[in-house]
């Protein structure tokens, strides 16, 4: 199926967790991303999240995600190691753009019930707005075609701090039996990805 030339605009709702995780615990980087991950006493930040992206953006479409923080000649970026999402054109866009591993899925971002058949459930709970609208920002690097590519992610969101309760199972089992260490809601968020 066809997919929008980048960057691609977007808007949703995501809900994201923030994870340490054992670096011996992190399956290998599914494209052989050589950038070495960051760590804090041995751990990983892991962040995982929940999307539902909305009318209003290029494509409308629902999405679970786990990426890892990693150092590229000293600077911080986000790799994402593993992502579903219910929308071919989503696949095959992040794949031909930007070398994001999409793969398909059947997901619900419904909350307070979220899940990914045989990947994953969480029940959310979300606390209250915060006042105003906070920049988000990263950039995320990818093996495309061979070569590492970095592709900037710029935006604005409402913040809502939460709780997500996870139950992972097959390709997100490393993150079985434990806690994320905060969770939050970018409500009505509005991001650019990509130039």
């Amino acid at each position: 199926m066809p997919y929008p030339p980048e960057p691609w605009h977007l808007k949703g709702r995501m809900h994201v967790s923030l994870w340490l995780v054992p670096a011996a615990d992190l399956p290998p980087h599914p494209q052989g991303l050589t950038a070495p991950p960051v760590t804090i006493a041995g751990r990983v930040p892991v962040g995982t999240a929940w999307v539902s992206y909305q009318p209003g953006g290029v494509l409308t479409y629902r999405e679970l995600l786990a990426a890892r923080l990693v150092r590229d000649h000293g600077r911080p970026r986000a790799t994402i190691t593993e992502i579903w999402v219910d929308s071919e054109s989503s696949r095959d866009g992040g794949r031909e753009l930007w070398g994001i591993p999409k793969d398909l899925a059947e997901l619900a971002v419904d909350p307070p019930v979220l899940s990914a058949a045989g990947i994953a459930r969480a029940l959310l709970r979300e606390g209250p707005r915060l006042p105003g609208r906070w920049p988000v920002g990263l950039r995320v690097l990818q093996m495309l075609h061979g070569h590492p590519r970095t592709t900037r992610v710029r935006g604005r969101a409402a913040l809502r701090p939460g709780r997500v309760v996870w139950s992972p199972e097959g390709p997100l089992g490393y993150l079985a039996g434990r806690r994320p260490l905060f969770s939050v809601t970018l409500a009505d968020f509005d991001v650019t990805f990509g130039s």
